[in-house]
């Protein structure tokens, strides 16, 4: 189901004021990551002109976390599809009809993936009951037809346990070195979430607010191949 090269399993998350900003970006990690990730910050200003542009050279994950009535979210699913990404989420908290909804419509875009967000590792609600929550929403993504779902480095291995190896699982939180945790709670470094059952790392500002992009990228990379190394 997804890549297994590690530098294709590396999701930037382009949070970033506009599409110059966005498109440097682009150009500085060319060659290092697969994927792009767009979220409703980039997206809200910029518009769908900037996905057209960006999808040329990456992958785009569209992280706009649709949470509606199932009609509403059915039609963004379409939309979102009609722009060419490579995956869109949901908000697991709408429900089994709506996340049933968006699973059908998501069917007329067979090589676009539909993941559900669980709980959003800024939550500061404790691990246990965390984990309990994004079990429960994992479980009934699965249910639904969905690919897999956003969940933290530590609800990972957890969710394959019970939604099987070719569940989806995209962790973002990803930290490493000295890096500012900032507003994330259940964090992990790029070698833990692959030993974890990471199937695609989300890395925002580790990688931005690197003096160079491009070998802040490398050094996850590096940390990823070190996990399945020493695994294989």
């Amino acid at each position: 189901m997804y890549n297994s090269s590690m530098k294709d399993r590396v999701m930037v998350a382009l949070d970033v004021d506009g599409a110059d900003a966005a498109l440097a970006m682009r150009d500085q990690l060319l060659d290092t990551v697969g994927w792009l990730k767009v979220g409703l910050r980039l997206f809200v200003a910029e518009g769908p002109a900037l996905i057209t542009q960006l999808r040329q050279s990456h992958r785009i994950f569209l992280d706009l976390k649709f949470h509606d009535i199932p009609n509403t979210v059915a039609q963004a699913i379409e939309s979102a599809g009609g722009l060419g990404v490579q995956m869109v989420n949901v908000h697991a908290g709408g429900g089994l009809p709506m996340l049933q909804a968006a699973s059908q419509a998501a069917k007329a875009f067979p090589e676009m993936l539909l993941i559900a967000v669980t709980v959003l590792t800024s939550d500061t609600m404790p691990k246990e009951q965390a984990l309990k929550l994004a079990l429960e929403r994992a479980k009934l993504a699965k249910d639904a037809g969905l690919h897999g779902v956003v969940c933290s480095v530590h609800e990972a291995q957890h969710i394959k346990d019970v939604c099987g190896s070719d569940f989806i699982t995209v962790t973002p939180g990803i930290r490493w070195g000295n890096q500012d945790t900032q507003d994330q709670n259940r964090i992990a470094d790029p070698k833990m979430a692959i030993e974890q059952g990471s199937d695609y790392l989300v890395i925002g500002r580790p990688i931005l607010q690197a003096a160079s992009p491009a070998e802040a990228a490398k050094e996850a990379v590096a940390m990823m191949v070190e996990a399945r190394q020493a695994t294989a």
